[in-house]
């Protein structure tokens, strides 16, 4: 009897797809980096829920400016980059489920940077705008890397992005006074 498979071409053959990714030294981040990550993941999800919960509740002062669709646009799109750009810069790489993942949260980054444009404080643009750009030319190069194969250099692409154009203005949001972050926290 011939095996059925036996005259199918080899591309054909079914693969097993259990397989886990290869865990390479570009991949892996540092456990002190990683506890740093985690720490600030877990602090800012807290923070930026308790935050919005707050206002939801009617536990903070009545703002026009959250009424504006950029305003609404931006705090839909931020609230979850947080946990998950934490969530997948501490699980495994490579997986359907990271790239998948992935492509969602660059794109919730560059829809809130999108929208951050068009939220400006008495008209004018504040220093935080500067994030708006970095977002953009960050996630192009984080694409760019992983599509070329530079693997190291998305890494540090998405560490740049995650740290420094979201953890960065979520400080100021939250610290600075006149800002919705720390009004719905402390007002």
């Amino acid at each position: 009897m011939i095996s059925f498979t036996r005259n199918l071409p080899f591309a054909l053959i079914s693969r097993s797809t259990s397989k886990k990714p290869a865990r390479t030294p570009a991949l892996e981040i540092s456990p002190p980096l990683r506890a740093f990550i985690a720490l600030a993941a877990s602090i800012m999800t807290s923070l930026a829920f308790l935050a919005t919960g707050r206002m939801l509740l009617g536990f903070t002062p009545e703002i026009a400016q959250v009424r504006t669709l950029a305003v609404g646009i931006h705090i839909a799109t931020v609230l979850p980059t947080i946990p998950l750009g934490g969530f997948l810069l501490l699980a495994p790489k490579g997986t359907p489920m990271h790239k998948q993942l992935g492509k969602l949260w660059v794109a919730l980054m560059v829809i809130t940077a999108s929208a951050a444009f068009f939220i400006r404080t008495g008209g004018n643009f504040s220093f935080i705008h500067i994030f708006v750009p970095l977002t953009m030319i960050a996630s192009y190069k984080l694409i760019a890397k992983a599509r070329r194969g530079d693997i190291k250099g998305h890494r540090n692409e998405i560490l740049a992005l995650y740290l420094g154009a979201l953890m960065i203005p979520g400080l100021v949001a939250i610290a600075m006074p006149g800002r919705l972050m720390n009004m719905w926290l402390f007002g």
